[in-house]
């Protein structure tokens, strides 16, 4: 399904990252960025994936740590209320999830490949989502949200961070995507 969410599609805080995508296709948006992230992660040394911009701050690992994460817990949610379940989904602490993940202890090489892998996965079960379940939704963190929302917000949370790494950690910009 094409088509941009309608503000009523998701809570205020989500249209933040939907803004960050370009276009009306979700699909090719998740797709496109694959390739825009693995040309950035591909020039982070191991060393320099340890880099935190500031005390306190989350290393660059730990970035891509919650990235993966995060997509995961957004694909969730859209499989799950994609499928006609209808029971409300928790809300997701991210720093919780950061704390259990002891991402600094992975190899940057192993993040970056589960990245590419759970990207994979997202951008298979957009494929092949039935029509009907892009207009399906279901409460997560007591919100109501749209399949087709969070298909937007799995792409624009991506590009936050990938903001983030540009800007606050210093990386270069290596990838412009068509548009």
């Amino acid at each position: 399904m094409t088509g941009r969410p309608k503000d009523t599609e998701a809570a205020a805080f989500y249209h933040g990252y939907i803004q960050q995508v370009q276009g009306d296709d979700a699909l090719a948006a998740v797709e496109g960025q694959l390739v825009e992230a693995m040309a950035l992660f591909a020039g982070i040394s191991e060393e320099r994936s340890l880099h935190r911009y500031a005390p306190e701050k989350w290393s660059i690992r730990q970035v891509v740590n919650h990235v993966t994460d995060t997509e995961r817990m957004f694909g969730f949610r859209l499989m799950f209320f994609a499928r006609g379940f209808g029971s409300p989904l928790p809300s997701f602490d991210p720093n919780i999830a950061a704390a259990g993940a002891e991402a600094d202890r992975v190899s940057w090489s192993a993040l970056v490949e589960e990245f590419r892998q759970v990207r994979l996965g997202t951008i298979s079960l957009l494929k092949h989502l039935p029509e009907e379940a892009w207009r399906r939704s279901g409460v997560a963190s007591e919100k109501t949200v749209t399949v087709r929302a969070l298909a937007f917000i799995i792409p624009g949370h991506v590009a936050h961070h990938l903001r983030i790494l540009r800007e606050q950690y210093g990386l270069p910009v290596q990838y412009v995507p068509k548009g």
